[in-house]
């Protein structure tokens, strides 16, 4: 990979690099096409590709772990899951097709205000843990850094507004409230 990368720099030409390997892709390329069945389903830097997924595919796929993937109801625009109302960074006009919202796991925070949630597993990842819990239906992944504590069995989960997005039919609903 190293001598791929060294090779592409000196001769400075466009380059074709095909790979199953997110963390592959996203530290060799400069842009990524991401494919699913066959489709392109986005295109961008690895930072486009991590913050602003257009598919849920891509959210998930990009990222160790993925995006949490929620269904969700839709009420005059916001999203609601668990019964309650969702602060999203973009609005759905109608709740025409299947709706979900997107959160990666390090937006995730336990909270006093929130989905009510009941945590099954604690997996330690050097400078964080990873929290696997149960919420309205949904398995949901936070990223809880050194030192944060949580909680045995009961817990409130918050998620970051400006980082959780709105989707119908696995696409990213319009930023200005389209869709």
């Amino acid at each position: 990979r190293s001598k791929l990368k060294e090779l592409h720099q000196r001769v400075a030409r466009t380059m074709i690099y095909v790979t199953h390997d997110q963390t592959e892709a996203l530290t060799f390329a400069d842009k990524v096409v991401v494919m699913n069945t066959g489709e392109v389903v986005q295109i961008g830097t690895p930072e486009e590709l991590f913050e602003k997924p257009q598919h849920t595919f891509v959210g998930h796929f990009i990222g160790s772990p993925g995006m949490n993937v929620l269904t969700c109801d839709i009420d005059n625009g916001s999203a609601v899951v668990a019964g309650r109302k969702i602060e999203t960074a973009n609005r759905a006009k109608n709740a025409a097709g299947r709706m979900e919202i997107g959160v990666r796991p390090e937006h995730v925070v336990f909270a006093d205000k929130g989905i009510d949630a009941e945590i099954v597993k604690v997996s330690d990842a050097g400078r964080f843990r990873i929290v696997e819990a149960l919420a309205g239906g949904h398995t949901v992944k936070l990223l809880a850094p050194e030192g944060t504590e949580i909680p045995d069995r009961k817990a409130k989960l918050a998620f970051a507004a400006d980082k959780t997005r709105i989707y119908r039919d696995g696409w990213l609903v319009g930023e200005g409230g389209g869709q």
